[in-house]
């Protein structure tokens, strides 16, 4: 099927029975269109330099952001087919998202000097790339702006888009430098870890952009004003923080054939839930034991800190704390006073609730 595109191209895409295959292809057209983007002469070098970077950090992951703007808006519009442009469009601000992760992920890379990431060398460990990754980052920044100005410009809430994902970036930013001085800076220090930084973390480095950017960008596509949205933004913050929980759970409990990896936050020293969980109930002895070995890579290290966790109960702690934070989050969604919106944030819920991965 086609239609009239925004600036006056044809859109092509295909049914949306399989929205996967559609979205990628509105990848390949979102790249070529900045590949030919008039802003910047690009020579051969550059171009292919560009369209080499983005098909290794852009559609590798999940995908789950930024299919997430095209779901919630189809519940949005309660069971209406969704016409060419719509779908189009939805992708669009869906692959946003995808490049927006890309740059947190090629800078947060470096900043903590991993290795790999989604099953490949980190890009900035690429060969001929190095530091040439932290201009790419910038790159993949700005893409985001020139998408939105060919396919939104003119729409009615074209600046409240690039409002909002200036809002959610400033956000993720901030919320990875609270993450950074709290686990990184000096010596480690175990007295950091407290319940109130450690879900300041997740909510600003993480909740924001994960949960709420996808349902933010649908309301706005559906003609809603985001500020009468305030208890959804709250809803989905919450449930970003759960969701991370949960991901700090599996790390440490999780079967890695399911999850696909092998846990490492005790080795990393990362703020877990866990371990914050674990600083609240330890008696001096664990207290000082956990003091002495979070942190290092050594297995048995590693184990011993699982044994604490074990002995301190967490797995029922995180059981009781799934439980009730599903009883809060659907109470909180059926008070939302559209049903459409309520589905939107039930299809969220029931994407991560009890998942094993």
């Amino acid at each position: 099927m086609a239609a009239a595109g925004t600036n006056g191209a044809v859109v092509v895409v295909v049914g949306e029975g399989d929205l996967k295959a559609t979205f990628r292809q509105i990848y390949d057209r979102l790249k070529s269109e900045l590949l030919q983007d008039d802003a910047f002469d690009c020579t051969d070098e550059a171009r292919q330099w560009i369209d080499r970077m983005l098909d290794y950090n852009v559609p590798g992951g999940k995908l789950n952001r930024g299919l997430s703007v095209i779901d919630s808006y189809k519940l949005l519009k309660e069971g209406n087919q969704l016409n060419d442009e719509e779908v189009f469009l939805g992708c669009a601000l869906g692959w946003c998202i995808e490049w927006l992760q890309a740059y947190f992920l090629v800078l947060d890379d470096i900043m903590d000097n991993s290795h790999t990431r989604r099953g490949q060398l980190c890009w900035f460990r690429v060969p001929k790339v190095g530091l040439i990754a932290v201009n790419d980052g910038i790159l993949l920044r700005n893409h985001i702006p020139r998408i939105l100005k060919r396919h939104f410009k003119g729409k009615p809430y074209y600046v409240d888009l690039l409002d909002l994902f200036n809002e959610v970036e400033f956000q993720t930013a901030s919320g990875q430098m609270l993450d950074l001085i709290t686990t990184h800076e000096g010596e480690k220090d175990l007295s950091k870890y407290t319940l109130p930084v450690y879900n300041r973390i997740v909510q600003y480095k993480t909740a924001y952009y994960s949960f709420y950017l996808p349902v933010a960008c649908a309301l706005l596509m559906a003609g809603e004003n985001l500020d009468t949205f305030v208890d959804v933004k709250n809803i989905l913050v919450e449930m970003g923080t759960y969701f991370q929980v949960q991901d700090d759970f599996l790390d440490c409990f999780g079967d890695p054939e399911v999850i696909g990896k092998i846990g490492t936050d005790i080795e990393d020293f990362k703020c877990s839930w866990l371990v914050v969980q674990a600083l609240q109930r330890a008696n001096e002895n664990q207290m000082k034991t956990l003091s002495e070995i979070y942190g290092k890579s050594d297995p048995t290290c590693v184990a011993k800190v699982k044994s604490i966790y074990k002995d301190l109960d967490l797995q029922n702690v995180f059981a009781e704390y799934e439980r009730t934070s599903y009883e809060h989050l659907i109470s909180s969604i059926e008070a939302q006073p559209s049903k459409a919106v309520q589905g939107v944030l039930k299809s969220f819920l029931q994407k991560i609730y009890k998942r094993e991965k």
